[in-house]
């Protein structure tokens, strides 16, 4: 039936506008290979619509410039989606063609593309002015030129990855948000230069922002992030994890000004009490997930104002939060997230905990996974348990400790 011959019965029943519709649910390898059925699958296979989302990071290892290039003069204007995550051997003359055959690109992923540049920003300056989703994370010879050009040239950009592009300062973060004020996403994680003059051009010119990433960014303090919070009252995600500038002082203002929130990661951010999170609690009863690892001023006060007013908790991580108890875990237990919400909690490191945490978390009937690393008062006994009466996954690598004999 498929061979060389286009009189396959197939291609004679169904019109040629049916066949490309089936096509377009189609991956790359198989309209590849659907590609070399036949001269007309050829045609249908390789036809520029079935080609507007491609992901090419199974192939990473395989595709140079000149690939990139061929896919771009196939595609053209109907690409609007293309990843080229962990392509290392692409760089800009290749972004250059595709930028002028794809000109209505709407997400570019040039995550791990390290041979890319300023070039390449502005190429897409030039010729993508509906690009709304960019990741460049870890294109670590992006400067502030970059995003200068993607002001010029890209003002419908919704959402930028610039982890680790660690040349850029505040001076790049002022041009991007002073012209593309539909900002929605912004990470920038590991952009050590960042301090709180940056964020205060995000909070004056990013109405829209949902997301922020600033993990690492050592410099920024609470002045810088309280800003965020007046300026971006559609805050629902918020990581600020390594952080060790910051006080209650960001918790309260979260509380006031950004009721939506519903991920916060505060890890290593030794500084934060029972004090601000309480306040966190009783305004922000959204909130879904929480990194609070290394937070070791916490107490079972923090879990009680969890348990009451924030019904919507799934994950929640307390690592080396030494001075939790069985107490706080039986608050947390039998509030509502318990029943149907929480999935998953961390306790690495808490040598308060017993056993007797781990019947609380019993009454936990979505709960999925428990990390218990070196918690050396919970026995194999009670871990066995639990696993018996609830078959959840428990995590407890170190092993707990071994009875004595």
């Amino acid at each position: 039936m498929f061979s060389n011959s286009d009189e396959a019965v197939i291609n004679k029943k169904l019109p040629k506008e049916l066949l490309l519709r089936i096509f377009s649910f189609l991956d790359v390898v198989t309209l590849c290979r659907c590609a070399q059925v036949s001269r007309s699958w050829n045609v249908l296979a390789l036809d520029g619509s079935n080609w507007q989302r491609i992901d090419l990071f199974d192939f990473q290892r395989d595709i140079e410039g000149r690939v990139v290039e061929n896919i771009s003069k196939r595609c053209g204007g109907f690409l609007r989606k293309l990843s080229l995550r962990g392509c290392l051997g692409v760089g800009d003359s290749a972004l250059r063609t595709f930028s002028q055959n794809c000109r209505n690109i709407e997400l570019l992923s040039l995550n791990g593309c390290t041979k890319i540049t300023d070039s390449t920003c502005n190429s897409l300056s030039k010729f993508c002015p509906k690009l709304k989703h960019l990741d460049l994370a870890s294109c670590t010879s992006i400067t502030n030129l970059s995003l200068k050009a993607l002001s010029e040239g890209c003002p419908l950009l919704e959402q930028l990855n610039i982890s680790w592009c660690d040349q850029v300062t505040k001076d790049g973060i002022q041009a991007l948000v002073r012209c593309c004020p539909g900002l929605k996403g912004l990470f920038l994680k590991g952009c050590t230069q960042l301090e709180d003059e940056a964020l205060k051009h995000i909070g004056a010119h990013c109405p829209e922002l949902v997301t922020l990433n600033l993990q690492t960014c050592s410099q920024i303090t609470d002045e810088g992030l309280i800003t965020i919070c007046r300026g971006c009252h559609h805050l629902q995600s918020l990581c600020v994890s390594g952080c060790a500038n910051i006080t209650d002082a960001i918790l309260h203002a979260l509380g006031l000004n950004c009721p939506r929130l519903r991920i916060l990661e505060v890890a290593r951010c030794s500084q934060l009490t029972d004090v601000g999170f309480t306040t966190l609690a009783r305004n922000c009863h959204e909130l879904e997930k929480m990194d609070l690892e290394e937070c070791v001023q916490i107490t079972d006060g923090t879990l009680i104002q969890l348990s009451i007013h924030c019904p919507r908790l799934q994950v929640l991580s307390l690592s080396h939060c030494e001075l939790i108890t069985d107490d706080g875990i039986r608050h947390l237990g039998s509030g509502p997230c318990a029943h149907d919400r929480l999935e998953v909690i961390e306790l690495d490191n808490c040598p308060l905990i017993t056993d007797a945490s781990l019947e609380h978390l019993k009454t936990c009937h979505s709960l999925d996974r428990i990390e218990l690393y070196d918690c050396q008062q919970i026995t194999r006994a009670g871990i066995k348990r639990l696993r018996v009466d609830t078959g959840m996954s428990v995590s407890t690598f170190p092993a707990v400790p071994r009875p004595m004999c």
